[in-house]
């Protein structure tokens, strides 16, 4: 199957991409840079199946129109994968599916599959995944040797407008206890030399590095003793939590419901419900070292279904379901 995804996110575009490639579909993906050329490839390429994800460049409410005159006229299947929920369910994702009219949506909040449903949107959840040739373990390098990393951005611009309270209480677990007590983290991503008013602490500067290239994410996840995952919701994890322990990462992250649905605490991944936790997690598993390559191991092993090849199959066969493609 010919598949275009409609992408230019740093991230994004490397995922489920790779797993319709893996999955053995030939797939073409561009921007909205230039319009013309797309439309030049796409007359070339002849789709089968149009992707489209997320609030990026591609989602100008011009390319949202843009999308569904390509798609419409000619009856090329198009689907959004919509990774915007639930933050953003009523305020930007609804608008776009009104003017996309996609002829299924996927929706990593699995709550929200039934309310989209009544209103007459075909849906299903799709959660994140890892991409095996970009997330996966690397020889440790000393310049990423660190106890304590993060990669993750505050997203402190948004704390004001947008209620994505939960992941305060994240850093307020997992991060705030460290800071307090002087125990050093490194952390990458933006924002972070903003997020003192939130968390009521200050940040070393010096602990801060500032952005990371995605693709060079698994060299920390691979180095580091202890990696830090926040979480945004109790009903969902983040993308970094799969890559995280795809890369072989020791992972810390925050006691949820989602988290101990898809891993065991203790084998796989270790989780703090309160910053007494978190500092008791911290000093054990700096110690024991032993146990942490042992919980780093289990972990990779239990992420193993959870590629974007079996997302991008489950895709398909969903679509096959619905009759939205042809059942072969």
């Amino acid at each position: 199957m010919r598949v275009f995804c409609f992408d230019s996110n740093d991230a994004m575009m490397h995922l489920l991409s790779n797993g319709f490639r893996d999955a053995g579909h030939e797939v073409l993906v561009m921007g909205a840079d230039n319009l013309d050329a797309v439309v030049n490839s796409l007359e070339l390429f002849k789709p089968e199946l149009v992707i489209t994800n997320g609030w990026g460049l591609e989602q100008t409410v011009e390319n949202q129109i843009w999308i569904k005159n390509y798609v419409k006229p000619r009856n090329i299947p198009h689907v959004y994968w919509s990774i915007e929920d639930p933050s953003f369910t009523s305020t930007f994702v609804l608008p776009l599916i009104q003017r996309t009219e996609p002829d299924y949506v996927f929706t990593l909040t699995a709550p929200i599959v039934d309310y989209y449903r009544s209103l007459g949107i075909k849906a299903a959840h799709l959660d994140w995944g890892y991409q095996p040739s970009i997330h996966h373990p690397v020889p440790p390098i000393p310049e990423y040797n660190f106890n304590i990393a993060l990669v993750a951005n505050s997203y402190e611009w948004v704390f004001d407008t947008w209620n994505i309270d939960y992941r305060i209480e994240s850093m307020k677990q997992l991060i705030c206890p460290l800071i307090e007590n002087n125990v050093r983290i490194d952390i990458f991503g933006k924002g972070w030399e903003k997020i003192n008013p939130y968390i009521d602490m200050e940040i070393n500067p010096d602990w801060i590095h500032g952005t990371v290239p995605y693709l060079d994410c698994k060299k920390i996840y691979s180095s580091a003793k202890i990696v830090i995952g926040l979480q945004n919701f109790t009903t969902q994890v983040t993308q970094r939590t799969y890559e995280i322990l795809a890369a072989g990462g020791f992972l810390l992250t925050s006691d949820t419901p989602a988290v101990r649905q898809l891993f065991l605490p203790g084998r796989d991944l270790v989780v703090s419900s309160s910053p007494y936790e978190t500092l008791n997690l911290v000093h054990y598993y700096l110690q024991n070292e032993w146990e942490r390559k042992q919980i780093s191991s289990l972990g990779t092993a239990a992420v193993q279904p959870h590629t974007y090849k079996a997302r991008a199959e489950y895709i398909l066969n969903v679509l096959k379901a619905e009759g939205i493609l042809p059942a072969l």
